[in-house]
């Protein structure tokens, strides 16, 4: 491959990403495009970070606001859907890198650039989900990922190179927990959660109150949804961005939404990481609920089952496929009667249903009560089991002639 002459970089303006700038000019000679986009990760992350960039040798600077997207044209599929991988991690860094992608090549493309650069490590699971987002949007630009290239083989290594190269990090030897954080999630890793022997130290948290700090009494939350996806916070209609930042801070005040896992990453090993998710456990919590009276139970539980697709496919990167697209028209059909309330209470990291209600529901007080209404004759059970059952019952027949002749 010749060497590029114009490169955008994914820019977070983390370690990797900062020291990533100098290390394009000074071993391919490339003008270098800083491309950023803003998912709700704050203004902490996001102020100064153009001059930042500049400063480090970027020659030019792109920040999207891409806000608004994300959460409707990202996370509320992944709530229509209902997936979680591996029981816990709610996907928000998974669900976030197939948008900074994209915006990443759109900014390459309209800036002339030959080639695109991530910082992703060659151990994780992000260069896989940036690199797949290339291959299906601009197969043509070459793809340059230089923790697979250069000589630095830990954060202590890039830390030492960007004090050496001048570049201002945050990072420090002391202080190298890994952090990924939007409007969805934050993610924590390294430092001493690489064991998963140490219990999460305290001071990782961010987002969230411990439980135990929680208040005493519990709270309340009520929220409602239109075919899907949630359009109100206890009454108060929001658009999407807004209503996920009042629910992460209702949620982050009850200790709501921390989760500690082992996970199988993509490429084949173990990590360990903590996650917060507030808001995003409130939503899928009370759509789960939802669900339980708009749904019939051979699409609810066969929906289950592409929930759990879903989720490894948003992991796994896979998200410009023909295939996520059409499990996503499946579930916008299932959420058709996805409207209606459902209130929820929160105790010290817990989550409780109180009430649910929707238009749709087909829960029927007459069929359920255990006082016998016309609607359900029980004699009708008898017919019911007798049919289910013959198969057992032929089986056990035959066991016991097979016996009984042996026997003899």
């Amino acid at each position: 491959m010749s060497k590029p002459k114009k490169v955008a970089l994914a820019y977070s303006g983390g370690l990797d990403t900062s020291v990533i700038i100098p290390w394009l000019k000074e071993n391919y000679g490339c003008q270098v495009v800083a491309v950023c986009g803003d998912i709700g990760q704050g203004a902490d992350e996001l102020t100064g970070l153009a001059e930042k960039a500049r400063k480090t040798g970027a020659d030019e600077v792109h920040i999207e606001d891409l806000r608004e997207e994300f959460v409707s044209q990202y996370l509320w599929k992944l709530v229509r859907s209902g997936g979680v991988y591996e029981h816990k991690y709610l996907l928000g860094t998974s669900i976030a890198r197939p948008l900074l992608a994209s915006k990443q090549v759109e900014v390459a493309l309209a800036t002339g650039c030959d080639a695109v650069a991530h910082g992703c490590t060659g151990k994780g699971n992000d260069q896989v989900r940036f690199e797949l987002t290339y291959k299906a949007l601009a197969p043509q630009l070459a793809v340059i990922a230089p923790w697979r290239e250069w000589d630095i083989v830990s954060r202590e290594d890039a830390i030492e190179y960007a004090r050496r190269h001048h570049v201002p990090i945050s990072a420090s030897a002391t202080k190298i927990y890994s952090r990924d954080r939007n409007i969805w999630h934050i993610s924590h890793e390294g430092g001493a959660l690489e064991d998963p022997a140490n219990a999460a130290p305290d001071d990782i948290w961010m987002l969230t109150k411990s439980p135990a700090q929680a208040p005493d009494r519990p709270g309340e939350v009520t929220i409602g949804f239109e075919r899907g996806e949630p359009v109100t916070v206890d009454g108060r209609r929001m658009k999407a961005f807004e209503l996920l930042e009042a629910l992460n801070a209702i949620g982050g005040e009850h200790g709501i939404g921390r989760i500690d896992l082992v996970e199988n990453r993509f490429v084949g090993m173990k990590s360990r990481g903590c996650y917060e998710t507030p808001g995003g456990a409130l939503i899928l919590f009370a759509m789960r609920e939802l669900e339980a009276l708009t749904l019939d139970k051979n699409t609810l539980h066969y929906k289950q089952q592409r929930a759990l697709e879903y989720a490894e496919m948003v992991y796994n990167g896979l998200w410009f496929t023909p295939l996520r697209e059409a499990l996503d028209a499946f579930f916008a059909k299932c959420a058709e009667t996805a409207t209606g309330e459902v209130k929820l209470q929160l105790y010290k990291g817990n989550i409780q249903p109180l009430s649910r209600q929707s238009p749709y529901s087909l829960y029927s007080l007459d069929i359920a009560s255990f006082t016998m209404g016309a609607s359900y004759d029980q004699k009708d059970a008898l017919g019911f089991i007798n049919l289910i059952g013959l198969p057992i019952k032929v089986r056990a027949l035959a066991q016991a002639a097979r016996g009984a002749k042996g026997a003899e």
